[in-house]
């Protein structure tokens, strides 16, 4: 290359830099305040656990308090209950509803009763505490539920 060719291509890499250090210089400023309220956040979110932690321990102290959430989450001890597709199956129908019905009740939908009573798959441990609470309950009770429900 010349030196003209060379010097050229200097001076427009030196000009192209001028003009865009106004906008990285903004850039960096945004995101360095961002980096800030980041770190406030985490901070504010850090002493909010904190002060939960603190407070159920408190609670715990107190006698006849109610449960907390983290004590609900707690592995219960004791007889676990088991979950069987035929029983499920046999409940809904001493029950005397249809599938439809049993997932209106339950929150779910129609093809998930379907697969559970068929043992095609097993319900989560939420649904499945549903469905231990609903074998407490009698035919009036549910009819109760269902005029609810709609």
């Amino acid at each position: 290359m010349t030196t003209f060719a060379v010097s050229l291509k200097k001076e427009i890499a030196r000009m192209a830099r001028k003009e865009l250090k106004g906008d990285i210089e903004s850039l960096r400023k945004t995101a360095a305040g961002h980096r800030s309220e980041i770190a406030a956040l985490k901070r504010e979110l850090k002493a909010l656990r904190d002060e939960t932690k603190r407070q159920a321990r408190q609670l715990k102290r107190v006698p006849g308090a109610v449960a907390t959430s983290t004590e609900e989450a707690a592995p219960r001890r004791g007889r676990q209950a088991r979950y069987s597709a035929e029983s499920f199956a046999a409940m809904r129908k001493k029950l005397g509803i249809t599938q439809a019905q049993m997932g209106q009740v339950l929150g779910v939908s129609t093809l998930s009763v379907y697969k559970w009573e068929s043992g095609q798959v097993m319900p989560r441990q939420t649904q499945q505490e549903k469905i231990l609470a609903l074998k407490k309950v009698g035919k009036r009770a549910v009819e109760k539920l269902l005029d609810a429900a709609e």
